[in-house]
């Protein structure tokens, strides 16, 4: 049965087409490997589907955190917290190539400078589309921030289910995996740390 394709629609898909093939031979082995036949109908595609969804879950490789906010960056004179905070991420725990997803929380205190808003989803994004484990994506993001922004302080709160936990191994399904990071003001000043913590767990909208 053919997909029915919109009058006017092109799909463009960009990827490097000599990943592509490497990709596509490697899972075409692993298919072989765990007694499927690549070549009936239903697998025929398998490899090549599989090669773009790697690189598409991995494409944080092809994109710097710190250009990202570089490119929106404006004084002002605001000291006081500012939170994004729900940001979905969808990342792959480089142990066992398995899905973890949940949601990061992000918080700085200017120190003369801002970034535009959606800069920081992006930023978590960025680092969260490569192998990954949690602790290290919390501690990249924090320090990205850091260093770019020079804020009084830079708060970053993940919350995840790895699948690697609830599909193999222990097989806890609902179990959820928090890290956090904190530095200067949200480190040294605990009033600050549970401001932040308030703001990221209240219903505020």
């Amino acid at each position: 049965m053919k997909k029915h394709i919109p009058e006017g629609y092109v799909r463009h898909d960009i990827y490097n087409e000599a990943h592509i093939d490497k990709l596509a031979e490697s899972f075409k082995q692993i298919l072989t490997a765990v007694g499927e036949n690549p070549e009936r109908e239903g697998l025929l595609k398998t490899p090549v589907r599989a090669a773009k969804s790697m690189l598409f879950l991995t494409h944080g490789y092809e994109q710097n955190p710190r250009d990202i906010l570089t490119s929106a960056l404006f004084k002002e004179d605001y000291k006081q917290i500012v939170v994004v905070k729900d940001i979905e991420i969808y990342s792959m725990c480089e142990h066992h190539l398995l899905p973890f997803f949940g949601k990061a929380h992000v918080g700085y205190i200017p120190n003369g400078t801002i970034v535009g808003l959606s800069k920081i989803p992006r930023v978590v994004e960025a680092f969260a589309r490569r192998l990954q484990l949690q602790e290290r994506l919390t501690t990249q993001i924090k320090d990205c921030l850091q260093d770019v922004l020079n804020p009084l302080g830079v708060a970053v709160v993940i919350e995840a289910q790895h699948l690697c936990m609830s599909m193999r191994g222990i097989q806890k399904q609902n179990s959820v995996t928090t890290t956090s990071e904190f530095t200067g003001a949200f480190l040294k000043n605990s009033n600050t740390r549970q401001e932040f913590m308030y703001l990221i767990g209240a219903n505020l909208h």
